[in-house]
């Protein structure tokens, strides 16, 4: 068998993940051509039938789900290998991908990016918004080392390849313009929103999705007046429109002329950091994640066990 080629085993698990060839070429900006004639030339070196054909579409055999599964943990020892060889002296070094929600990523990952840059000069973190949604799917890939998200995110399987990592618990709130009759109770029942117009996150999101679930147990479909994915237009909306939204606490920024009531049945969501099992083992994500759990104190992130609230599924 020939020597296997960890590019042509990225394209394979990327296969595995994102489920078509043409979905594979647009993540990594080829053409389809490209990837079927590189995933052939791996079936060749493998002498095995990675790829089946149904209708207009291929799907992986039986050996090319083995073959995609172990080429990620092929692809993450190879990346442990290569910062251990730069830094015999174990300095965490490379560069590392950290996908974070949005409302996470100026409270903080830009403060831990600030921080491992003073005390780990050799290693480069990137930044990537990525929502729950997405970033579960990413991270699977190899486009993401280490995510942000929240395990509450029910359109995601936590499998026994990822490493789970209790961060704190955010609560979720209702955001209210200020001077708002609702403004007046401590805690509000959104069976008093009936009648409210609402600004949402983009359809499908995880905020969207748990918006439209809790506005439907209280009795009615919520109205929405916008569907924005960035929280600082869903938050000028509200301050200048007069409309309503929830967010989570951690997205309502002081910069917003807001006002936040927790719900009368409280709703939080878990965040957590998440790695394929096993990538800790590299010091360069270690160092990432360790800073990420040294984090300062946030006051809209409760540590884990902190706050009681009920699942969300």
């Amino acid at each position: 068998m020939s020597v296997l080629s960890s590019w042509r085993l990225r394209l394979l698990s990327l296969l595995d993940t994102l489920g078509t060839v043409r979905a594979v070429a647009e993540t990594l900006h080829l053409s389809a051509s490209t990837v079927s004639q590189q995933l052939a030339v791996l079936e060749a070196e493998t002498r095995c039938t990675l790829l089946e054909r149904t209708g207009r579409r291929v799907r992986l055999t039986p050996a090319g789900l083995l073959l995609a599964r172990r080429g990620r943990e092929i692809l993450d020892q190879m990346a442990e290998a290569e910062s251990e060889l730069r830094a015999l002296n174990d300095e965490p070094i490379g560069t590392v991908r950290l996908g974070v929600f949005q409302s996470a990523i100026y409270t903080l990952a830009v403060p831990t990016a600030t921080r491992l840059a003073a005390t780990h000069p050799h290693l480069h973190l990137e930044l990537i918004e990525s929502e729950p949604h997405e970033s579960g799917p990413a991270l699977r890939a190899g486009e993401a080392d280490v995510i942000v998200t929240t395990t509450d995110y029910s359109g995601l399987e936590w499998g026994a390849d990822l490493e789970i990592i209790p961060l704190g618990i955010d609560t979720i709130v209702l955001v209210l313009p200020r001077g708002h009759p609702l403004t007046r109770r401590t805690t509000v029942n959104l069976a008093a929103c009936a009648e409210e117009t609402w600004a949402v996150d983009r359809p499908r999101s995880y905020m969207a999705d748990l918006t439209t679930r809790l506005c439907r147990e209280s009795g009615f479909e919520p109205r929405v007046a916008c569907r924005f994915s960035n929280t600082l237009m869903l938050l000028h909306h509200v301050e200048s429109c007069r409309s309503i939204a929830l967010l989570p606490a951690l997205a309502v920024t002081p910069a917003h002329d807001v006002v936040t009531r927790e719900l009368s049945t409280p709703v939080h969501r878990n965040i957590t950091i998440v790695v394929r099992r096993g990538a800790t083992q590299r010091a360069a994500v270690n160092a990432v994640v360790a800073a990420l759990r040294d984090h300062p104190v946030i006051p809209a992130l409760a540590a884990p066990n902190q706050r009681l609230g009920r699942e969300q599924g």
